[in-house]
């Protein structure tokens, strides 16, 4: 059916461009095929091109004209790779760059034409601000790349320029699936627009500064920690010669610790919003200042995604793993370490001393559940509670487990 559907279409357009009237199912008349917003048609057997109509075969290189769903290797990157092919399922002649970073220099891919590189410092990205301005882009995509992104998104966001910071594992993944093996910074670039263009990427505005000198601070505190715990590790089976030095350095991070908290609470009780946020998780039994912070920095989509959602982006919630009759254990992937962390002492706690959570990991270990994975599931319904806390800025009670 979808053959004949295919064939009709085509032949329609024949008909408007000659042999008789109808409608052309690609929009207004163009003068060159370049100039053809085509859209792919996938049938599930081999088509003759002949069959297909005249302008769509002039139109579409032969290695993408009629692919076969039952040979799957007809489908290897062809509409990603090859830079002519202009097919795809939706239109794509919106410009897009793609910025792949790295410590000294970034590698920039304007659409589907003109690579270039700058170095990574203050005056490369005055020559990157000049040149992308010049193209007006409807979106600029970068990976987020350890922190190194961060200087020239900003200087990016200051001239008013949308700008999307996504995850390196999913590009990485696309580029495979779209047969694009081999890796350099430049086509890293290319790939970044391919991947803005396929998946439809819209703009994300990045946290105010603010919201980054908490996360600083809180990531801060967490360093200081660590170097705490394995300095006073270190002490118990130190030798006397060193133990002085230990002791002067555990003192000295005691301190920073302090200095640290201090700062934290000064830069909540300026930012209204967040003190808020943080007050409001404070009010569930388990959850202490420490844990409040790192979850509203870590996870500041609070209160604004539905359950659902905010469960795969903290990485609580369990996926299917079913293929034919076979039928997997569900299993929690992905999302975001840092919230999960925080999320998981939060439900430690909750199920000892918070009588909700308490009772519903007792149901389920009674039901026969590993402690794992009932500690796992009072860490999603501890986030689908605070998360409508949030929305409706409400404190705890009790009788929002049935309406979260």
């Amino acid at each position: 059916m979808l053959v004949n559907l295919c064939a009709a279409l085509c032949a329609s357009d024949d008909a408007q461009r000659g042999n008789g009237g109808g409608r052309d199912v690609r929009g207004p008349s163009r003068d060159t095929p370049e100039d053809h917003p085509l859209y792919l048609v996938l049938w599930p057997h081999a088509v003759d091109r002949s069959s297909l109509g005249t302008a769509f075969c002039e139109s579409v290189p032969s290695e993408v004209a009629a692919w076969d769903l039952s040979k799957p290797e007809q489908l290897v990157g062809t509409l990603l790779c090859d830079p002519a092919c202009k097919v795809g399922y939706r239109k794509m002649n919106e410009i897009c760059v793609g910025i792949d970073v790295s410590k000294s220099r970034l590698d920039v891919a304007v659409g589907d034409g003109e690579q270039f590189s700058v170095s990574n410092d203050l005056t490369g990205h005055v020559q990157l601000i000049e040149r992308v301005l010049a193209v007006k882009p409807r979106l600029i995509v970068m990976e987020a790349t350890g922190g190194l992104e961060r200087a020239v998104a900003a200087q990016l966001t200051a001239q008013e320029l949308s700008i999307r910071v996504v995850n390196p594992r999913q590009v990485r993944d696309f580029a495979r699936a779209a047969g694009i093996l081999a890796k350099t910074d430049l086509l890293d670039a290319v790939v970044l627009v391919r991947f803005a263009q396929a998946m439809q990427l819209e703009p994300r505005p990045l946290p105010s500064e603010q919201v980054q000198a908490l996360q600083a601070l809180i990531a801060r505190r967490n360093e200081l920690t660590e170097m705490l715990t394995m300095e006073r590790n270190r002490l118990r089976l130190a030798h006397t010669s060193i133990k002085r030095d230990l002791k002067k350095s555990i003192e000295w991070l005691e301190s920073q610790i302090r200095s640290t908290d201090n700062d934290t609470g000064s830069l909540l009780r300026e930012c209204g919003i967040w003190r808020d946020k943080v007050e409001l998780l404070e009010s569930v039994p388990g959850i202490a200042r420490l844990t409040s912070l790192r979850l509203v920095t870590t996870l500041p989509e609070l209160g604004t995604l539905n359950r659902r959602q905010i469960s795969a982006l903290a990485g609580v919630a369990p996926f299917n793993q079913d293929s034919g009759r076979w039928h997997g254990k569900r299993r929690i992937y992905g999302g975001r370490a840092a919230a999960r962390t925080a999320l998981y002492m939060a439900a430690l706690v909750g199920s000892r001393h918070n009588p909700v959570l308490r009772a519903f990991y007792q149901r389920l270990r009674a039901a026969g559940k590993p402690a794992k994975v009932a500690l796992t599931a009072c860490m999603r319904k501890l986030l689908t509670i605070i998360n409508s806390m949030l929305r409706d800025r409400r404190p705890w009670t009790p009788q929002l487990v049935t309406e979260a």
